[in-house]
């Protein structure tokens, strides 16, 4: 498995940008006869991350979406990061390929170096 960063230009400022979660959604409830305290934590999913950004990047992101799911899937890593995965490497240059093809210089992906674990 190969994991990379997805980058973005910035709609407002042109700069690259990459979306993280800074903190999961609380979803609750109202009840037109009743008071609900509960709430529920829980993170995005890599893909409803990404759609979040639409309108803060210059890319369309369902059209970024459909892409990295022809070569693999988009996750958050450690609760914080949005990540692209393939199952290898070649998929992984495939997809850098097509990004680029299809968006220049609007999306790209940087890949992560494997760490070793002592």
């Amino acid at each position: 498995m190969e994991r990379a960063m997805l980058w973005l230009k910035c709609a407002a400022m042109h700069d690259p940008v990459r979306p993280v979660l800074k903190r999961p959604a609380i979803i609750g409830w109202e009840a037109k006869q009743r008071q609900v305290d509960l709430t529920i934590e829980r993170p995005f999913k890599g893909d409803e991350l990404l759609k979040r950004m639409k309108g803060w990047v210059t890319a369309d992101v369902y059209q970024v979406i459909d892409i990295i799911s022809r070569y693999g899937q988009l996750k958050i890593l450690d609760d914080y990061d949005l990540v692209v995965e393939t199952n290898d490497m070649a998929a992984m240059e495939t997809l850098s390929e097509t990004l680029g093809e299809t968006f220049d210089q609007e999306v790209w992906i940087e890949v992560m170096q494997k760490k070793c674990l002592d």
